[in-house]
């Protein structure tokens, strides 16, 4: 889901830049934003799942994700549409990693690699087919739809991974180091700022 999204947004920037009324280089920043949100977030999710349970934590993702990407499609100027993006960014920040925490905890070692196929297939496959989806929806229905489709997916995926696995929780999470985070986040945010500056 997470890969799909990513690459669909690509090809459909011209039309959501014309729809905003934006120019498609200020659009940059709904790709950026994403990107940082998930930079930012992907180091805490091992603690929160921790602290929560690995199937709580994975279950909240997918719906923050599915959630964000509602909101994307309902955007209707830049700052919100970036905003929401940050949201999406959040929930995908938690579910790759926390997938695979899931799959580690889940299976015995003989049995590992091919779980971990399971899920490495569909990320590979969701970037190949994402432009072919993503202007097949944005010619044919519109940009919003490219965020709809993932509404379904993160509905369903959840109430799966509900469903299927275990909610895994460390016996005594170690503190969060709240100042690390914010100097690393701190830190990306500049990095980035200079890069697209």
């Amino acid at each position: 889901m997470e890969g799909l999204d990513s690459t669909m947004i690509a090809v459909s920037i011209p039309a959501m830049a014309d729809s905003l009324g934006e120019s498609p280089l200020r659009l940059n920043l709904v790709i950026t934003s994403y990107l940082l949100s998930l930079a930012v977030f992907i180091p805490v999710s091992g603690w929160i799942a921790d602290r929560l349970g690995t199937r709580r934590v994975f279950c909240g993702a997918v719906l923050i994700f599915a959630g964000g990407s509602a909101l994307c499609g309902l955007a209707t100027n830049l700052p919100v549409l970036i905003a929401m993006r940050i949201v999406q960014g959040f929930g995908g920040a938690m579910m790759t990693p926390v997938g695979r925490l899931i799959l580690l905890r889940s299976f015995p070692r003989d049995l590992l690699v091919s779980a971990m196929n399971w899920m490495t297939i569909p990320a590979m496959v969701g970037p190949m087919v994402g432009p072919i989806v993503g202007g097949m929806l944005t010619g044919y229905a519109s940009w919003r739809w490219i965020f709809f489709l993932n509404i379904p997916i993160g509905v369903l995926g959840g109430a799966l991974a509900w469903w299927i696995f275990e909610n895994y929780r460390a016996p005594a999470p170690v503190r969060f180091d709240i100042v690390g985070f914010g100097i690393a986040g701190l830190g990306l945010f500049l990095l980035e700022f200079a890069i697209e500056n």
